[in-house]
């Protein structure tokens, strides 16, 4: 992971996240699940719930074959403009779970294939957010985290940025508890990570396990110091975002790529803490 604070524009980065974060949510998956699982009366009704017009598709009838109903389903889906598009199918995607939530699996299944993942019931693409990355994180910053993938894909930077902040302070502000670090609520968000870090000798303990893997000592020596280097960087720009974000208005594509960036940190971070406390 790199994160440029001089010339953030530089790169792809910002071109595919740029992309990635204005594409809707595909439909082709979820259409092959809702028409495989669901009868023509209920597909009716479950397009509705997600505010299709019904007095368009009143003109088909159960006589009719599935495959017309899907067909004018799909016509009309896609004339919405990308962002109601993304929340027709995120509420199909709601009726379907609720409805048989033993299709999970399978819907699941169908969204990765084009890059997306089903986390909690929430679509998201899997390069932002993937729900086995999550499966061993502590349960408080797994939700922080997921919030922060759902408020990003919305287009809310400012909101992923403060979720993301959370999932790490959740975690630094078990460790303050149990290391005896006194209260961490006045303490800025890069000291509370750079105390924990002290405090649980995490990066010693990366050191040791690598020397016992035959590193030499020396190189796991630098690879120590440079870790705790990037992890100091990371939450700096976590931090700095979260207190300027008030300040920003519009959505640049720099801007963007950013907090999909410090997303990332925040992830690293909680998971760092979690697998080597």
């Amino acid at each position: 992971m790199q994160i440029n604070v001089t010339n953030p524009s530089a790169g792809t980065a910002i071109q595919s996240v740029s992309s990635m974060q204005t594409a809707p949510i595909p439909w082709g998956p979820v259409r092959s699940v809702l028409e495989d699982n669901f009868s023509f009366g209920n597909i009716k009704t479950i397009v509705a719930s997600a505010g299709l017009d019904m007095a368009r598709l009143s003109e088909i009838h159960p006589l009719d074959s599935k495959g017309e109903l899907m067909t004018a389903i799909d016509q009309m889906s896609g004339e919405l403009a990308d962002d109601k598009k993304s929340r027709f199918v995120a509420v199909v995607i709601e009726e379907l779970v609720g409805r048989r939530p033993e299709i999970v699996d399978r819907l699941d299944g169908v969204l990765r294939r084009v890059e997306w993942s089903l986390v909690d019931g929430h679509p998201l693409p899997i390069r932002l957010l993937d729900h086995r990355e999550l499966e061993e994180l502590p349960k408080e910053s797994r939700d922080d985290l997921l919030k922060a993938a759902t408020r990003f894909q919305d287009g809310d930077l400012s909101g992923a940025i403060s979720a993301a902040c959370g999932a790490v302070e959740s975690i630094t502000g078990k460790i303050y508890a149990e290391k005896n670090l006194g209260d961490p609520g006045p303490a800025a968000f890069q000291e509370k990570v750079a105390r924990s870090l002290d405090a649980t000798e995490i990066l010693t303990k990366i050191e040791s396990d690598l020397v016992q893997l035959g590193w030499e000592p020396e190189k796991a020596r630098q690879l120590k110091q440079n870790l705790r280097g990037s992890l100091n960087q990371g939450s700096f720009v976590l931090q700095t975002l979260r207190s300027q974000m008030g300040d920003v208005h519009g959505t640049k594509a720099t801007l963007k790529a950013l907090v999909f960036d410090s997303l990332q940190w925040s992830k690293l971070i909680v998971r760092i803490f979690t697998e080597h406390s």
